[in-house]
Parts: C-alpha cells; structure tokens; sequence
C-alpha cells in the first residue's frame, strides 16, 4: 500500500538546531546544579564552598588569616567578609604573623580609618594580639591537633554543630595563649572552614573530593 501523498501546500517545518553555548554559560549551568550545602547565586560564595571551605589548610600565615577573617565575621555575613577579604590582606600586611605582631597604634588608628574592611576596634587590637600570641606557638600545628576527620555527615544545615568538645578546647588552648575572639562557636567555624571537620552535608558534590 502506497503512503499517503504529502499535501503541496503544508511544508513540514525544519528541525531546528540545539542553540549553541558559550563556555561561560555551559559552567554557569554546570555550577548551577551542583548540590550544595546552602543555596546561593553569589559567585564568589560559590567560589568559596567549592574551592575553599572544608579543604585542608595549614602554614601558620595561612590559618591566621582564617581566624583573623572568622574573628571579624562575627555578628556579620560570611559573604560581606568575603567581598572584603583583598581589602583586608592589604590592610594587614597579608596576614604575615610576624608583620601584624610589629603593629603599634598608629596602625590600629590607619585600620580604623579604612573604609575596606570592618572598622571595629576591639576586632581590630584582636587580630594584633593574635598575632602576638602567634609569634610563640606553631599556630597551625596546634589547630591541627584537633582535627576530627572521622565526623558523621550531616544531612541538613541543621545536623551542623555550632560548636562541639573540640571547638571548645580548642578555645580553651588559644585563649590559654592569650589568643582574642575565639568563643568556642567561632573557632568550630574556623574547624570548618579550614578541614579540621569535614561538614559538608552528605549529598554535596564536593564532600567525596576532600
């Protein structure tokens, strides 16, 4: 049996081609449905959760900026720290422990005159003091003696500790040292942020690759 004759008058319409995207777009897209622990568009919060938060982080400097960055975000938003934080390496000579331990009163009246990063004294003579008591303990060793990296994964925001045993010795041991603006609430944050605890939620992507 013959098919039926195609009317001359009704053209079949083309197949149209898939549109065609940038690289740019295509990331933004990947990115975009990745499971994370919270929900943000922010780039550089995304950049933060995937490149950053929970990987391990050692060397004395390097984890005496993230307390520092902990200390002053406290009663703040992490993002208003983030979108500060090249204004903050500048204005405290890159974290250098040895170069904030040298800060006298001049610097902390230039650092409360800059409008770049959060202008608060009492932040501000912390991260001096800090980085004093720095100067006589191996700052990132002793963090890392309270690593925990057999902790349960937590299901939703909610499952995440404020603060837990270890934060609070934690605590304990740098206030011990003359260490400022370490409650036991912002230093679980700084264990965090740095892998001494791995409290990315069970199904984020990036939980498997630290």
């Amino acid at each position: 049996m013959s098919e039926p004759a195609v009317s001359p008058s009704i053209s079949p319409e083309p197949i149209s081609s898939a549109p065609i995207l940038s690289a740019p777009i295509l990331s933004a897209l990947i990115l975009s449905e990745r499971v994370r622990c919270w929900p943000t568009t922010a780039p550089d919060y995304i950049a933060y959760h995937d490149e950053e938060w929970g990987r391990p982080v050692t060397g004395d400097d390097r984890v005496f900026e993230r307390l520092t960055l902990e200390a002053f975000q406290s009663g703040l938003s992490w993002i208003t720290i983030l979108r500060k934080r090249e204004n903050f390496r500048a204005a405290f000579a890159g974290f250098s422990i040895p170069a904030v331990a040298a800060f006298g009163q001049a610097d902390v009246d230039r650092l409360l005159g800059d409008a770049g990063i959060i202008r608060n004294r009492a932040k501000i003579e912390a991260a001096v003091a800090n980085a004093r008591a720095a100067l006589d303990v191996e700052l990132s060793d002793l963090v890392w003696r309270y690593a925990d990296p057999s902790s349960p994964a937590p299901k939703t925001l909610a499952d995440m500790p404020a603060q837990t045993p270890a934060s609070k010795a934690l605590a304990k041991e740098l206030k011990s040292h003359g260490f400022r603006f370490v409650g036991p609430i912002t230093v679980y944050s700084l264990m965090q942020a740095i892998g001494l605890v791995n409290d990315h939620l069970a199904d984020c992507w990036t939980r498997e690759a630290l």
